[in-house]
This record gives structure tokens, sequence and C-alpha cells, in this order.
């Protein structure tokens, strides 16, 4: 597995393996890797000749600087796991790099970005847009991998390819979890024994609802209850619960044939925000 620290050469050895009619795959992540990114660099390596892994801590889409300053960095032991799982390249650009002067360029997703994560995050899909065309520019995948997990990320990255005509196929992996339920994310490294033990109830809450929505529920109801259910943990705090169209992602007041529903929801526990999402099949 090659490193690379700079863009510039990042870019050209791309550029080579992309002459040499080698195909490219590329997973951007923000590193304190974890087995649901293990599965993305594997689903990459079965499809392409390179897979390129970029990990950068991307400033602009942290709308809380502590959040930031907490995020787990540890590049040595990210290294150490994504060679053994088929990783050629691996690009860990500094902020420098990736932003040798301020940006100026805003997106704008419309409803796409009003709800969920756009609505309590501002100004966090303008980063995750602007370092993802970056990274598109760089390396110039073929194929571009990401996970279910991060749903409306994944909306308004198909969206990005969509409306900038970028030449790569997006492939979205399903959701990796632990035995006990728990969607794995970067943050949940940050979990006391305590919190760790009661994190599941996220997913728990979310399988509840998805019932209810395969009954006929109303999502009004749906939502209601699932809302409750998590702020009676009292080691919760239950910042939003979703009952969107899987396409749209705009809230559901009826559900309509042959669409499927996705369930999303982010809640606090030992002061990490943690997010997960179950789609239920129309």
């Amino acid at each position: 597995m090659l490193n690379f620290t700079s863009a510039t050469e990042w870019r050209s050895y791309t550029e080579q393996a992309r002459c040499a009619g080698r195909r490219l795959g590329l997973i951007p992540t923000m590193g304190a890797l974890h087995a649901g990114h293990l599965q993305l660099v594997q689903a990459a390596a079965a499809e392409c000749d390179e897979v390129l892994v970029s990990i950068f801590v991307n400033p602009t889409q942290f709308n809380n600087p502590e959040d930031l300053r907490l995020y787990p960095r540890v590049p040595e032991q990210d290294a150490a796991l994504l060679a053994p799982a088929g990783c050629t390249a691996l690009f860990l650009p500094s902020v420098a790099d990736m932003y040798p002067q301020p940006t100026v360029l805003r997106f704008d997703f419309g409803a796409l970005e009003s709800v969920m994560e756009g609505a309590h995050r501002p100004g966090h899909f303008n980063g995750v847009a602007t370092v993802v065309s970056k990274l598109f520019h760089q390396a110039r995948p073929h194929a571009v991998y990401f996970g279910q997990k991060d749903f409306q990320q994944v909306a308004i990255v198909r969206q990005l390819i969509a409306d900038l005509s970028f030449d790569l196929e997006l492939v979205v992996c399903p959701t990796v979890r632990e035995t006990d339920g728990l969607a794995m994310s970067s943050r949940n490294r940050r979990l006391g024994p305590e919190a760790r033990a009661l994190a599941p109830f996220l997913y728990q809450t979310l399988q509840a609802a998805a019932q209810q929505v395969r009954q006929g529920v109303a999502p009004a109801l749906v939502q209601q209850q699932a809302l409750g259910t998590l702020a009676a943990e009292k080691a919760f705090t239950p910042e939003y619960f979703e009952v969107a169209d899987a396409q749209t992602l705009q809230p559901l007041a009826a559900y309509a044939p042959g669409r499927a529903v996705v369930l999303c929801v982010a809640a606090f526990l030992d002061g990490v925000r943690l997010i997960d999402n179950v789609v239920v099949e129309a």
C-alpha cells in the first residue's frame, strides 16, 4: 500500500493509474476506521484495480468546534487496517493541502438538506459537498463507495454527482452493526462503558418503529412514540426522529404505495451524537 500526503503527488498517481486503464475505486473517510469502512474497502477491491482511501477530518463540515476537536484521530492504526483489506493507496492530506485558500463557493441542495442533519447542523452538507468534490477532482475515480448509515449524506452525494456530471458510479453498502445492533461509527469510540451498553437502544427503537410502519400506523404517531420512547430513557437526549420518503427525505403525512420509507434518528448519549436509520421497503 502506497501512502501520499501531497495532493499533487496523489493526483499524479491516480492519473497515471487511470491512463494505464486501471479501474479506480475511492472511499472518502475521516479515519478512526471500523468494520463498516473496511466493508467499503473490500467492496471496492472486488470491483476495482486500484482501491483509493482518503483520511481527512474535514473542518468545513463541523458546525461544532468541540466535536471537531474531539473527533478521534488514529492514522497509524487506520493504515494498519487498510492494507490487509485491499487498499492500494492511502491519501492523508493536511488542511493546507485541501484548503490552500478559503473556499467561497456555497452548495445549496434545497429541500434535500433542509431536514434532519441539514436542519440541525447548519453548513454541514456544504462542507461535505466541498471536500467530496475536491476528492473527486483529485482522484477521478470510476466508482465511489459510501455506507448507508449516513443516509442523508448519500442522498446529497448522489445529487452532487448528478448535478455536476461527475463521471463515476456511486456504490452504497449496507450499514455494518455490532452484534448488539449498534451501527458502527467512529464516534462510538467516545462512549464510556455504561453508555456503550445502552447505545443499542437506538436501533431497538428504530426496529420497533419500522414494525409500526409495516402495520400501517400513521407516520406522525410512529414519530411521536419513538421520540417518547427515547426521551423516557434518561441517558438519551433525542434530537430528531423522522419518518420520511426514502428518495426525497421529506417527512411523510401518509404512506404512498410503492414508495420506500426511511426512519432516521439522531440522539445524544454520554455527550456523543449518534445517528442511525432503517429503510422500510414498500
